[in-house]
């Protein structure tokens, strides 16, 4: 067998982690239907309609308060704000278009606003507020939703780094950007341009973003290739467990290898020898039975139940995995 051909056999989903996968909210049915076993159009449609009727993306639509939020505020360190919501039903791939989706976010648009004591505190969600990571957040969901952010967009243009990513602490004088800061601002520029339509400026950024993540192989420093084993956003990482090797869901803020490849995949970006090592991490954790564990859990109150828990197999880090992976081997 050739070195390719073994890639490839490594690589392959096997029927029974499939079948569970399907066997699950339509969330995640429709995207293994579209990204694993390439159902048809017409199928993977059908399945999609179903996350704004049945199962978890229900769920959340029918939490939204009358005023339009959900959990009474704009954003909150807890999880279950209206921002973190529409982070949850942009990664379920709740349809757009739907007439609940229209209904639900035109409310947003209308009623929410940041609140606080803060100057952006009468702003609306989708206008933004400062900090680059937050509003790279609120940049992916508002364009997903169709929403008018090119004001959080071309602040972001305007706030990249000389090494071509971002990092919130700019403000305070920081020069190097953060890999936590530089995934959510490429999210909400390459969710603008499938969106709207791509933009030789934004494109531009992002290929300087995403040249930052490939210069460090997506988890070294760039200056001495070392694994980055502490995250100084958060305090986590260490010797046995370096920062960004962890695998989450949801990441919300939070950067790691896996992340950033999904994103490398639905960017388009050709595979290349800078990737081997992260995608090799991320084969490294498949278990004995085909399938990914749900490896940390960010504390915060997750507003419906999406996963078995932290240590259990997970069926969102599992399709995320087996689509990156499919996709690096089709390209080699």
């Amino acid at each position: 067998m050739t070195a390719n051909a073994s890639q490839r056999h490594t690589h392959q989903p096997q029927e029974s982690v499939i079948q569970w996968l399907l066997d699950a909210d339509p969330a995640i049915r429709w995207q293994v239907m579209q990204d694993l076993i390439d159902a048809s159009t017409d199928e993977v449609a059908a399945e999609r309609t179903k996350v704004a009727t049945t199962g978890w993306g229900a769920q959340l639509l029918a939490m939204q308060g009358a005023d339009g939020t959900w959990g009474g505020v704009a954003w909150n360190h807890g999880w279950n704000s209206t921002m973190h919501v529409l982070m949850l039903l942009r990664e379920m791939g709740l349809d757009p278009n739907s007439d609940q989706v229209r209904r639900a976010i035109g409310l947003v648009r209308n009623q929410v606003t940041w609140g606080g004591e803060e100057a952006w505190a009468d702003n609306p969600l989708f206008a933004g507020e400062v900090e680059p990571c937050i509003n790279g957040q609120i940049g992916a969901v508002g364009a997903y939703f169709g929403q008018d952010v090119q004001h959080i967009v071309d602040r972001l243009l305007s706030e990249q780094l000389a090494d071509g990513g971002w990092n919130c602490e700019a403000v305070n004088g920081s020069t190097r950007s953060s890999f936590n800061t530089t995934i959510c601002v490429l999210e909400a520029l390459l969710e603008h341009e499938l969106s709207f339509g791509s933009r030789p400026e934004i494109t531009a950024a992002r290929r300087r973003g995403e040249e930052y993540l490939l210069e460090r192989q997506l988890y070294r420093r760039r200056s001495t290739g070392e694994v980055i084993y502490h995250d100084r956003k958060d305090g986590t990482g260490g010797r046995e467990h370096p920062a960004f090797t962890r695998f989450a869901f949801p990441t919300w803020w939070h950067y790691d290898v896996l992340r950033g490849l999904d994103y490398l995949r639905l960017a388009g970006v050709a595979p290349d020898e800078r990737m081997a090592e992260a995608i090799a991490l991320v084969a490294s954790k498949r278990d004995k039975d085909g399938r990914w564990l749900l490896e940390i859990q960010y504390p915060g109150q997750m507003p419906v139940e999406i996963d078995e828990g932290e240590g259990q197999p997970s069926r969102w880090i599992t399709l995320r995995a087996l689509r990156v992976l499919k996709w690096y081997v089709a390209q080699n």
